[in-house]
Formats: C-alpha cells, sequence, structure tokens
C-alpha cells in the first residue's frame, strides 16, 4: 500500500476571523471519516456535538468526540463537514475527497483535483 500526504488548510465556518490552520494530511481512499488531532480541534475552536464510536483496523473500539462544523480547503476546492478527534494525526477520507471530486495519483503519490474538471467539481449522482 502506497501512502500519499497532501497539504490541506482546514478553518472553522463560524468563527471567520479566526486564521486558517495549514497541514499536511494522510491521504486514505479506503477510510470513510475525516479525523483531525486533538490540537486542531483546540486551535479552531470547534465545538463538540457528541462522543462517537469508532472501531480501527486491529478491530478495538474507541469513543471520540464529533466536532464541527469544519471547513476543509484543497486547492481550488473546499468542503464542510463534522470530523471525529484522533490522538495526532489528520486523516483525509474518501467522502471529501469525493465531494472535492479530488483523484490520487498512487505512482507519483500526490493527490490533485480531477483533471477532467479543474475548474470546479464535477458529480454524476444517478
Amino acid at each position: 500500500m502506497v501512502l500519499v500526504y497532501a497539504k490541506i488548510k482546514l478553518s472553522n465556518p463560524k468563527l471567520p476571523d479566526l486564521l486558517p490552520i495549514e497541514l499536511t494530511s494522510l491521504v486514505n481512499s479506503s477510510a470513510l471519516h475525516l479525523c483531525i488531532s486533538e490540537s486542531v480541534a483546540s486551535r479552531l475552536s470547534l465545538e463538540t456535538h457528541e462522543m462517537r464510536d469508532v472501531q480501527t483496523v486491529v478491530e478495538k473500539i474507541h469513543s471520540l468526540p464529533y466536532v464541527g462544523p469544519i471547513r476543509a480547503d484543497f486547492v481550488n476546492r473546499f468542503w464542510f463537514l463534522g470530523t471525529k478527534v484522533i490522538e495526532n494525526e489528520t486523516l483525509l477520507d474518501a467522502v471529501p475527497m469525493k465531494d472535492m471530486d479530488l483523484v490520487i495519483h498512487p505512482s507519483r503519490q500526490t493527490l490533485s483535483v480531477n483533471p477532467l474538471s479543474t475548474n470546479k467539481p464535477f458529480y454524476k449522482i444517478k
């Protein structure tokens, strides 16, 4: 399995005067839930809405804070969402990648906007 990392920008849309955070995130198209670190959640002053149970790859169950709203930006794309808080890593998953119409290039180990729709995301809904 090839690990891909990408620079993303995260912000709190409820606090527009708070500066966004730019960071390097692990990109995982197999995961379905964006995760951010505790320090990012704190720096963005995100509200905890509830605790949610998640299962790790080794099948251990954890109860994690679900926070938001958060805005994720990559190049000329953005997405609004809620997210789970993990200890120390940011994980960009398949759902925001699909919504922003992003593609992974495994051979180059990069993430980019879909070359077939460079100006704005394109969606197939049926």
